[in-house]
């Protein structure tokens, strides 16, 4: 390998990528970052992340500063290569769309050499990693792959998962546990040692079919909890019964432990990996499909309780939406249910809808459209309108009164 290899090409700058990248740029590597968007490159090298996460944009300008971190907007060569590309699902037919991470490798091909390492981090389909390294065998017959029953390939392949949530990422980076599933033990070892040089928490042996269903399993087993919660607060609404006191009087059973409703399931996880195991077993995964189900149903059922309450009230009431973003306190608006809502009830009552989010700014860079969306401040939202709906409960938020003059549909239990 040459003079002006790195030590480690990061391939997508996005929310795992970037701090990804950061954390190894950190532990004393030369680290390429490569990201098709020009804007993110461009943050990068400025010292700047471009997106928002406690501490990273600090530790992005150091590792830059210091020369351990570049960005690119086309791989460079290197020892180690990490894809963490987005995995979404098509809307209509919730099939798994892995032509970001194909399109990674094909744009690592070329700077291949031999005693490389890939590790895929982005959330697969099972088989994926096998896929990917299909495509590279193909793409560079020079090289031998962990395919075939090869027992020491050229270029190694591995699998690799983050377990991270946004507002903790640089600290739950280094201290969860990783599950590494390598496609040949060797592999697995290589990976183990390459995470090793930052993860504190244990980096625990597997294989890259097991590894790639146990990401999609830890996020299906929070869908089906979160569903479980949203299916009884419609069960409780329609009975006219509080869901809040009714999960605080069961959560205080030893062995129960109720998560809590929300306008449905938003963010580049839990609302999409369910659907790559569905995909996978179609006829078994019946659990996991309904809790999809009701998950994405929720925000109908919101809407329907909007409409009922400008129904109730003023020919032109004005209604007010609080919160767009998937979750508290993050500026993500990635399959938000929220923002839907609020397009839809746009798209119902023109004119007479505005949006209150703390991290509106982020929104025109976000990739989701901001076609009609009015934001005002929390205050003068609060006093113009007639029907209030609360979304996301951001800190930003808290000392809020419950107005009592108006409608209120709380989704969150803000108000509880």
């Amino acid at each position: 390998m040459g003079s002006n290899t790195h030590d480690v090409a990061v391939i997508g700058l996005g929310y795992i990528g970037l701090p990804t990248a950061v954390m190894f740029a950190n532990a004393g590597c030369s680290v390429a970052g490569v990201d098709i968007s020009k804007r993110a490159v461009d943050a990068v090298n400025a010292g700047e992340a471009h997106f928002e996460e406690l501490g990273l944009s600090d530790m992005v300008e150091r590792c830059v500063r210091k020369g351990s971190l570049r960005a690119y907007l086309s791989p460079m060569p290197a020892r180690h290569f990490i894809i963490a590309v987005p995995t979404p699902v098509d809307h209509a037919t919730h099939e798994p769309d892995i032509s970001y991470v194909l399109a990674a490798g094909r744009s690592v091909a070329p700077v291949l050499e031999k005693g490389n390492l890939i590790v895929l981090e982005s959330t697969s389909p099972v088989g994926t990693t096998r896929e990917l390294a299909s495509l590279l065998a193909e793409l560079r017959p020079d090289l031998v792959f962990p395919l075939n029953g090869q027992v020491e390939p050229d270029v190694h392949l591995a699998y690799c998962p983050e377990r991270i949530i946004p507002g903790r990422m640089l600290q739950e980076l280094v201290e969860n546990d990783r599950v590494v599933g390598g496609m040949t033990q060797s592999c697995t070892r290589l990976a183990r040692a390459l995470y090793g040089r930052f993860v504190r928490g244990a980096c625990i042996d597997s294989d890259d079919r097991t590894a790639e269903l146990c990401k999609l399993t830890e996020n299906a087993f929070r869908d089906v909890n979160i569903a479980f919660a949203n299916e009884l607060s419609m069960i409780c609404s329609d009975a006219g019964i509080d869901v809040w006191k009714v999960i605080e009087l069961a959560n205080r059973h030893p062995r129960v432990n109720i998560l809590s409703p929300g306008p449905g399931v938003g963010g580049h996880c839990i609302a999409v990996d369910p659907w790559f195991i569905v995909a996978t077993a179609p006829e078994r995964a019946r659990l996991i499909r309904a809790a999809r189900e009701v998950n994405d149903s929720k925000p109908d059922y919101v809407l329907a309780q909007v409409a009922r309450a400008v129904a109730g009230g003023q020919p032109d009431s004005r209604i007010a939406c609080f919160g767009l973003t998937y979750k508290p306190d993050v500026d993500d608006f990635r399959e938000s249910p929220s923002l839907h809502i609020a397009h839809q009830l746009i798209s119902r009552y023109p004119g007479r809808v505005v949006c209150v989010d703390p991290f509106q700014d982020a929104f025109h860079h976000s990739g989701e459209s901001v076609d009609g969306i009015l934001f005002a401040e929390s205050q003068d939202a609060l006093r113009q309108a007639d029907v209030v709906v609360m979304l996301v409960n951001h800190s930003a938020f808290r000392g809020m009164q419950k107005p009592e003059d108006k409608a209120v549909i709380d989704a969150t239990g803000f108000w509880k």
